[in-house]
């Protein structure tokens, strides 16, 4: 389940409970690497999913490490790594997917609130309705690709090579 290069997500992201720090995420630590725990989330019914969807991190050893600031001190480019595995649970019927997205990415962060995401793996994407290249719902996007966030919010993904998973439809 590890996946080791540049990283993300999330989304996803998207960040906050923690699990035990292991030797290798401390040896990450050392060499510049924080933390980046994923929080638990909630979306509405219509918002990604027809129905209320609830994600939460299972397995989340997620790190990252700012790789250049603006001249104001601001991240510009960061990159994220490690495991990370959400429990995605429509809330109405209790049915849940366990969506591994333990990608990798490097998040370019650009003045205007616009963001550049070059990924290798699995990353959790929501997208809102006529919000992204996407139709409206919640994917794992996996394999070598970019998505550009616009200020308002807009996603664009472009697969170089990879797959979408519709997760609405997994816990419908």
């Amino acid at each position: 389940m590890r996946r080791t290069t540049f990283t993300t997500l999330a989304l996803a992201a998207v960040l906050l409970g923690t699990q035990p720090a292991s030797a290798e995420t401390a040896t990450e630590t050392a060499k510049g690497w924080e933390p980046a725990p994923s929080a638990p989330w909630d979306v509405g019914a219509g918002v990604r999913c027809d129905f209320p969807v609830h994600g939460e991190p299972v397995v989340d050893e997620v790190v990252r490490r700012v790789l250049s600031t603006h001249p104001d001190g601001s991240v510009r480019r960061v990159a994220y790594k490690g495991d990370l595995v959400v429990r995605v649970t429509n809330t109405g019927t209790g049915a849940s997917y366990d969506a591994d997205a333990s990608g990798s990415a490097v998040v370019e962060h650009r003045p205007d609130g616009s963001q550049h995401w070059a990924v290798h793996g699995p990353v959790l994407v929501g997208v809102g309705q006529d919000q992204g290249s996407l139709p409206r719902g919640l994917y794992l996007v996996d394999g070598v690709y970019t998505m550009e966030i616009s200020p308002t919010g807009y996603k664009s993904v472009r697969l170089l090579h990879g797959t979408t998973d519709a997760l609405c439809d997994r816990i419908d």
